[in-house]
């Protein structure tokens, strides 16, 4: 499958790597192609285009920027009609806290923004650290999602299985309004209580 991550930082970097273990293509998507990141991409032998040609022939695209630039980049992207979109972003605010409630949530503004996508909410309850190695002694961690087209969740289930994380689907998209304050859990147990990022969260059966 062809994966075009719009984003350069640590979450998108930690997902092409594992997806180009099982045998995807990745392309990365950014707004400065000539910057250093992307510079630093293509020494790594990735394939780096501008925001604007994110959609040409891919199968799915990732959206993996901070939200603040998650509106500048949605309207960059162009060409989304019927892509299947997986949010990974968090909507925060300084002071490690959500910029929106249980009344709304960033999956469902995502879908606002590109409407004509297949949005699902994905890799956003844990840290990069995580979706390089999703390996603990304990078992599979859960990567939990949520949207409202079966079949662009089948295929994202199928890709966060492809990462070793058990897939989860926790319904429509309006689920995305839990599972936000979830990574708010994460970051504070890791950084605020000092766990540490090498920690997740798992889903037991009986």
């Amino acid at each position: 499958m062809h994966i075009t991550i719009a984003g350069s930082g640590n979450v998108g970097r930690a997902l092409a790597s594992g997806w180009l273990k099982t045998g995807h293509s990745v392309t990365f998507a950014t707004r400065d192609v000539a910057g250093d990141k992307a510079g630093e991409l293509r020494k790594e032998g990735f394939v780096v285009v501008p925001l604007n040609e994110a959609a040409t022939s891919t199968d799915v695209i990732v959206l993996a920027v901070p939200w603040t630039a998650v509106e500048a980049t949605i309207r960059s992207l162009g060409g989304l009609a019927g892509k299947v979109l997986i949010d990974t972003t968090d909507p925060l605010k300084s002071g490690r806290e959500l910029a929106i409630g249980f009344g709304d949530s960033g999956g469902e503004a995502v879908a606002r923004l590109a409407p004509s996508a297949r949005v699902v909410k994905a890799f956003s309850t844990t840290g990069s650290h995580n979706m390089a190695d999703s390996n603990y002694p304990g078992g599979k961690l859960m990567m939990a999602l949520a949207g409202d087209d079966t079949p662009a969740k089948e295929i994202v289930m199928a890709l966060v299985a492809d990462l070793g994380f058990d897939p989860i689907d926790t319904g429509p998209l309006a689920m995305s309004r839990y599972l936000e304050p979830l990574a708010m859990l994460w970051i504070n147990l890791a950084y605020t209580q000092q766990f540490g990022p090498n920690i997740g969260f798992a889903l037991l059966r009986r």
